[in-house]
């Protein structure tokens, strides 16, 4: 399957982690393609919210936004916000957080607000939205995100989305006592951290990625487990949902 991309492949990678027991938090853009292609294929139970306050949404397209009517109309119910933070997520209910990052650093931590000093920024992001919360009180956090030494950085420029911090117990000794980020999946390779330290490793790199391109790509020295495997490459299925529902989408926004 020479023809499957890097994006393709990150995205079915990452849907691959979740399941029809999961109640996930889903952010917009690569998660939310994950998300739904999970939903499509191997997890048709799973309960998909957004923070708008739609819960156990079905999209037929990929939403532009958290305030895309296709959520609203496909949803099993919507709630007000508030119900929504405090109820579902500070509730306990929430099984995964699905987010995406501006820039990343090795323990998790998370910036989409500014590149560079936040009294005067090189560019100014969109900022936490909800991020920060589903990052705290979610069970555990899974990150998508592109490679790139510009995003995957030695430290982020501003803490958005809390992740282990400096890493080993940090996240308890500040009394958060959900996981945090447990898995990162990236266009070159999948990354759990490490029991102790809490810094993302390696465990399997996507076809045809070489150890040479991760590092390249990443702005911290990255470390490798010692059975460093093959990521899986997508099955007919898996591309084809993820095809589909990338090609219904695009037709829907050029309507």
């Amino acid at each position: 399957m020479s023809d499957v991309t890097a994006s393709e492949m990150m995205t079915i990678a990452a849907s691959r982690a979740l399941t029809s027991d999961d109640v996930c938090f889903v952010g917009i853009g690569a998660p939310s393609a994950a998300c739904n292609v999970a939903r499509l294929t191997h997890a048709p139970d799973i309960t998909l919210i957004y923070e708008s306050g739609t819960i156990g949404t079905a999209p037929d397209v990929l939403p532009l936004s958290i305030g895309d009517g296709e959520l609203c109309e496909t949803a099993l119910t919507t709630v007000g916000v508030p119900e929504m933070f405090r109820y579902w997520l500070q509730g306990g209910r929430v099984t995964v957080g699905f987010l995406g990052a501006a820039q990343l650093d090795r323990f998790g931590n998370i910036n989409t607000t500014v590149i560079g000093d936040y009294h005067a920024p090189k560019t100014r992001l969109p900022g936490g939205g909800g991020a920060p919360e589903i990052a705290a009180s979610s069970g555990q956090i899974y990150i998508t995100m592109k490679q790139s030494l510009r995003g995957m950085v030695e430290k982020i420029d501003f803490y958005t989305s809390f992740g282990h911090g400096d890493g080993g117990d940090h996240r308890q000794r500040l009394g958060i006592k959900t996981r945090g980020p447990t898995l990162l999946i990236t266009d070159l390779a999948v990354w759990t951290p490490d029991e102790v330290s809490k810094e993302f490793v390696i465990r399997s790199l996507h076809p045809g990625v070489t150890r040479n391109m991760v590092q390249t790509t990443c702005g911290w020295p990255v470390r490798f487990d010692d059975n460093v495997v093959e990521t899986p490459p997508p099955t007919k299925l898996e591309l084809t949902t993820l095809r589909d529902l990338n090609a219904r989408t695009a037709k829907a926004q050029a309507a």
